[in-house]
């Protein structure tokens, strides 16, 4: 091992795990068979290949893409999940554990800092090296810490949070640095909240977000069975690029405008603003705590969703029966949303409840980028689920205290 490290240095690092879903794997298996002069794979039982993005399949270019990557994961005994959810959500209920250093191809897999592991996305050459050799190299980020104090507000979410860090901060504001939360503020964050604010890290442009794993991290993996690889957290003495510190008492209810996860006003600003649809579901804020906020507030409200779409998306299969349990998929549906497989749905616009001209989505997922959920002219407004689970109900960007 090496004595220290310090932001700036490259390291040949050895990685723990590497996820791939459907979005690119198809082009990682085309690499792997026509590039390569000795194609093995380095560790097989460190590859997860997950089928998240279009579930079930929507045309027959995706059919043959995921037919490539369901049958590359059979010859090569590669851990492969479809249909069972987001695969952020499925590498946190099944794998991450902290102290690993993870690759994903999917720019969300920053999310695993949630367990304090070290998950950061990368695209599928970089994806490919690694799996053939076990190895890759790294450029030793900065950290910015930030400092959180105090407690989220009743019917204010750790989204609420995320987008205010965003917001204040600016979409570049963290660019290849580690956004690392600690602080009294960060402990009482569940571990779901915290993968709220590791899962936006990227929409900093940071290359991962960090929690210090507690005893709340070691609850969640007994609970699925699993132990830490590592408990590290930062020296006493640790040098950061910068600090910040957010009260999470004074954090409100926001909303990011079109087309920009920064464009950032406090919920009552858009309050008023027609939708033609609302979205619950993502790996940002598809779990069961969402479901649970949704239904809350939508629950005896029958047929209320009938001005607008509403799509309601487990993150897994996992929150979806548990949701099963709690009846609030019974909420959803009697009110007249529209309960989908657990998926990536309309987050990433390609499926499932794409969005036409000039319509406007709000949403619980990542990003609201132009197009970004279907044609060029619609609008993307990002939201907690509760302020998407209101503006569902009244066809209008509106906050769950207005209902």
């Amino acid at each position: 091992g090496v004595e220290s490290v310090k932001p700036g240095d490259i390291h040949t690092v050895t990685l723990d795990r590497l996820m791939s879903n459907d979005g690119t794997t198809h082009l990682t298996v085309d690499m792997y068979r026509n590039k390569l002069k000795h194609p093995h794979i380095a560790d097989t039982k460190k590859m997860v290949f997950i089928v998240d993005h279009n579930v079930p399949s929507d045309c027959p270019k995706t059919a043959a893409s995921q037919k490539k990557m369901r049958d590359f994961a059979k010859e090569n005994n590669i851990d492969f999940w479809e249909g069972k959810g987001v695969c952020h959500q499925i590498m946190m209920e099944n794998y991450v554990c902290p102290g690993e250093l993870i690759f994903g191809a999917d720019s969300h897999t920053c999310s695993y800092g949630a367990l304090g592991a070290f998950g950061t996305g990368v695209g599928c050459t970089d994806l490919l090296y690694g799996m053939v050799t076990g190895k890759s190299w790294v450029l030793v980020p900065e950290t910015v810490k930030f400092n959180l104090v105090g407690k989220l507000p009743e019917g204010v979410y750790a989204r609420d949070l995320i987008l205010t860090i965003i917001g204040t901060i600016g979409a570049n504001g963290c660019n290849y640095q580690v956004m690392e939360f600690t602080g009294e503020g960060a402990k009482t964050l569940s571990i779901s909240e915290r993968m709220v604010l590791c899962n936006m890290a990227v929409e900093a442009g940071a290359k991962t977000g960090i929690f210090e794993p507690d005893e709340k991290a070691i609850e969640y993996l007994e609970a699925h069975g699993r132990k830490p690889k590592a408990l590290f957290k930062s020296d006493p003495d640790a040098v950061y690029a910068r600090e910040y510190t957010f009260d999470l008492s004074k954090i409100r209810p926001v909303v990011a405008k079109p087309d920009f996860v920064d464009n950032l006003v406090p919920a009552e600003e858009v309050r008023g603003v027609k939708i033609d649809e609302a979205f619950l579901g993502s790996c940002n804020n598809g779990r069961i705590e969402d479901l649970r906020v949704g239904a809350s507030i939508i629950k005896g409200k029958e047929g209320r969703c009938k001005k607008v779409r509403f799509l309601v998306v487990p993150a897994s299969q996992t929150v979806y029966l548990q949701a099963l349990k709690e009846g609030l998929i019974d909420a959803f549906m009697e009110a007249g949303a529209i309960v989908m497989n657990p998926n990536c749905s309309v987050c990433w616009g390609s499926c499932q409840g794409v969005i036409g001209e000039n319509e406007v989505l709000i949403s619980t997922g990542t990003r609201n980028f132009k197009g970004r959920a279907g044609h060029p002219s619609s609008k993307v407004y990002l939201g907690s689920a509760a302020t998407v689970t209101a503006s569902a109900i009244k066809g209008e960007i509106a906050l769950a205290s207005d209902l």
